[in-house]
């Protein structure tokens, strides 16, 4: 008979960079031989994150989640049919039984009570805290009193791959107005502010999910300031889709984090920054706000840019559109150091712990 694993995350349906992290522990707990189960009510769950993520999900099971619901005392005791538990902590801690607890961090929480009583007691019980990122982890380690381990995400770099270049800037994340917003206008309105002085021949594509998060009427007021503008926005692009604009965009963006106080509020900038490590995959140079996780990707100088200002961001990626020489030495180190991203890499880690 087959071991048992169960893997949970609440934010199943928001399809972002935890359930990716999820998919990946998944993945690799079913080639570890365990009967892998994902606790969560919509059996169609598993077709969306295939298609969103380019990720095989056929030998894992969607069951009933009876973790968000029932007597919390025989909900958690319920775990205990299992050898491994993987949970993506909403900032609570949960109570569980399984022989390997691993407690994922995606989300440097802080200001949630982390070390009362009642967690500490619950956190004697996990084999181990795992976090996202070193900013992560600091936060966590300071919020709840525990040493945590830092496993970056799982990067498919092998699927990303340098296409024949076009004059485009990308950015790749969800429209969300949620904590940590990507901050989509103000790509837009620096870009258009480049249009007007002069540059020609380029556009910006924004891509990414519409559902969860999604302000109806900023998302408006974004595709209506871009109008009369060489800028695109693609709605929910699936796995493909994003392949080719990475493999073809010559530079990539993000404003994640930009006008927020990351020692008050380290929810609301990026805590890793999945989308910039496929851009570097695929060749395409990251000019990115200077937060968070993305001062553990990028080098500035060496394989891409870091900005702080608006007027930063405009004059870091006027230099690279300008200069082809430059730019292309930063690609080539790009692609090289997204190599250590791999999704071999995250499994090795993960299948430590499990061990």
């Amino acid at each position: 008979m087959k071991k048992k694993a169960l893997v949970y995350s609440p934010y199943l349906d928001s399809l972002g960079g935890g359930e990716r992290y999820a998919m990946g522990v998944a993945r690799t707990l079913a080639d570890l031989g365990y009967e892998v189960e994902v606790a969560w009510d919509n059996k169609k769950i598993l077709g969306k994150l295939a298609r969103r993520f380019g990720v095989d999900v056929a030998e894992l099971t969607i069951i009933p989640n009876f973790l968000a619901r029932g007597g919390s005392w025989g909900r958690w005791r319920r775990t205990g049919q299992y050898g491994v538990v993987f949970f993506i902590s909403d900032g609570s801690v949960p109570l569980l039984f399984s022989r390997k607890n691993l407690l994922h961090f995606q989300i440097p929480f802080h200001d949630v009570g982390g070390r009362s009583l009642f967690n500490r007691l619950k956190l004697v019980r996990m084999s181990a805290v795992v976090c996202n990122s070193e900013f992560t982890r600091k936060v966590i380690e300071k919020e709840y009193g525990v040493k945590g381990v830092v496993i970056y995400p799982p990067v498919a770099v092998e699927e990303f791959e340098p296409m024949r270049k076009k004059k485009m800037i990308l950015s790749v994340g969800r429209f969300s107005q949620l904590k940590q917003a990507k901050r989509q206008d103000v790509l837009v309105e620096v870009f258009c502010r480049m249009v007007e002085e002069g540059l020609s021949g380029w556009k910006l594509v924004l891509a990414g999910g519409v559902g969860v998060g999604t302000d109806k009427k900023w998302f408006r007021q974004l595709k209506e300031e871009a109008k009369g503008y060489p800028i695109e926005i693609k709605e929910n692009p699936d796995f493909g889709q994003l392949k080719k604009l990475y493999g073809t965009a010559r530079i990539f963006w993000s404003a994640a984090g930009f006008e927020v106080d990351e020692a008050s509020e380290p929810e609301r900038v990026e805590h890793f920054g999945i989308a910039v490590v496929e851009a570097m995959a695929a060749g395409a140079v990251p000019v990115v706000y200077w937060a968070g996780g993305h001062r553990e990707i990028v080098r500035r100088g060496k394989s891409g840019e870091g900005w702080g200002s608006e007027e930063e961001l405009r004059a870091k990626s006027l230099k690279l559109v300008e200069d082809e020489k430059y730019w292309g030495l930063l690609s080539r180190v790009a692609q090289k150091d997204a190599q250590k991203y791999s999704f071999p890499r995250f499994a090795d880690e993960i299948s430590a712990l499990v061990a």
